[in-house]
């Protein structure tokens, strides 16, 4: 059961003084008091999940919320102030740096002891703070002195330092679902109509672009309703709902979420190579796509396009080494956006290639071999003897000239004697390791009547 909060005593007044709605931006004015006003992440918040029972009973520790802009972190830390009754502060990892977390501290101590109240310090963008910084919340967090919300873009795995991170209990906030957009949406027209009735109405056609454009972005979605429909009222009358033609030229074009050293950078380039390697060109298009839109240096992706020709086509189609190094050249020669298109055709002939990692594979257990038998001596037969004394030791003694054999194979042992029959590279039955399955049975054939 949530808690009833006076609104004297609300973080956020359910009536702000009059023309307090011109300053303040429409995203503020609408920020959610209560769980019931807060939409999306119902996995994480719904009603009986063990961290919203926490919320509502005051029982919170030390967490850090990641997740995308505008999906709501800043509202929840708020939300966790609200319900615990503790002190909330905020600090911004961007503006603000260790000597005003000291003095925090020092407040939330002094707090905890007169007033017996805990504070929840809100850290914005804590990923902002370098690895040997993030030690300041350390003592704190551990004391109890603090309760610290952080909230963050990035991966904490990878922006967190260890000693915090294990002191944290990390909760991931997804983009918001469509449906949550569109109620959004819903929510910023009757608070425009309540403030100013001149608002023009946005058919079902102009709210699906606009979420659409809002990307899982509840800020964006809010932010670009206002600039939507004031534009409009300030327009001449009008008689019909707003159509998606009236509104493209007022929205601003959508940027990609994409950082080039962050983990969209790995994720995509991940998503990309798992597309070609599923076979599935127009995924992989996509994808790059993204990367290209996001900024992405294209002679990174080319020379993963070479990775991708060699683990995951390998030797069902050698060309496919052949395009992919052509293409990282040709791009190389052109640059963008000419030589775009050569990433872009490379990735599509090893997306549509047939695949084999079997050469992949058996690179990867020689290797093993190597390690477990790193002393093994090689074979007296297929040693080269340049001089008498080699010779007189049997270095190269029974060697035969496999040239001068049937079928260029004389069926000779090449391995060290601890690894003698040792198989690691099977090919498969696609593409052209087809014909290598067949040539090398043949030679084995020939090996035993050898």
């Amino acid at each position: 059961m949530r808690r009833n909060v006076p609104d004297e005593l609300a973080l956020f007044p359910s009536a702000a003084p009059a023309g307090e709605a011109e300053l303040t931006p429409l995203a503020h004015r609408l920020r959610p008091e209560s769980f019931d006003d807060f939409l999306g992440h119902e996995k994480l918040l719904g009603p009986g999940l063990p961290l919203r029972e926490a919320i509502e009973q005051g029982a919170i520790s030390s967490m850090v919320l990641w997740g995308p802009p505008g999906c709501g972190k800043t509202t929840l830390a708020r939300l966790l102030a609200r319900y615990t009754h503790k002190e909330f502060v905020t600090f911004s990892a961007v503006t603000e740096g260790v000597p005003r977390v000291r003095e925090i501290i020092r407040e939330a101590e002094q707090r905890r002891q007169v007033e017996g109240r805990g504070t929840i310090l809100f850290c914005d963008e804590i990923h902002r703070f370098n690895r040997a910084q993030q030690d300041a919340f350390l003592p704190s967090v551990e004391a109890g002195v603090i309760t610290l919300v952080g909230a963050t873009t990035e991966n904490p795995s990878f922006e967190l330092n260890s000693a915090l991170l294990s002191r944290l209990r990390v909760f991931v906030l997804e983009p918001l679902a469509p449906e949550a957009i569109a109620a959004i949406i819903a929510r910023a027209q009757a608070q425009l109509r309540a403030e100013n009735g001149n608002v023009p109405e946005l058919s079902p056609e102009a709210v699906e672009l606009l979420v659409r454009h809002a990307d899982g972005d509840a800020r964006r979605a809010l932010n670009t309703t206002e600039a939507v429909v004031g534009h409009l009222a300030r327009a001449k009358r009008r008689t019909g709902p707003v159509t998606p033609a009236e509104i493209v030229p007022i929205l601003e074009r959508r940027i990609a979420q994409y950082d080039k050293s962050g983990e969209q950078h790995y994720n995509l380039i991940s998503a990309l190579h798992k597309a070609v390697r599923g076979s599935d060109p127009d995924a992989a298009l996509y994808w790059l796509a993204r990367m290209v839109e996001g900024g992405e240096d294209l002679l990174y992706v080319a020379r993963r396009v070479v990775r991708m020709a060699i683990e995951d086509i390998g030797l069902a189609d050698p060309r496919g080494l052949s395009v992919a190094l052509a293409a990282k050249d040709a791009y190389d020669f052109l640059g963008s956006p000419e030589g775009d298109l050569a990433i872009a055709e490379a990735i599509v002939y090893l997306a549509t290639a047939p695949k084999s990692n079997n050469v992949y594979g058996a690179w990867s257990a020689a290797l093993e071999a190597a390690r477990e038998h790193p002393a093994a001596p090689v074979p007296l037969h297929i040693r080269n003897a340049p001089t008498k004394l080699m010779k007189e030791i049997g270095y190269g003694e029974g060697y035969r000239y496999d040239h001068a054999e049937g079928g260029h194979s004389a069926g000779q042992e090449y391995l060290p004697d601890a690894l003698r029959g040792s198989r690691w590279y099977q090919p498969g039955r696609a593409g052209y390791e087809k014909t290598i399955a067949e040539r090398l049975a043949w030679w084995r054939e020939q090996k035993k009547e050898s």
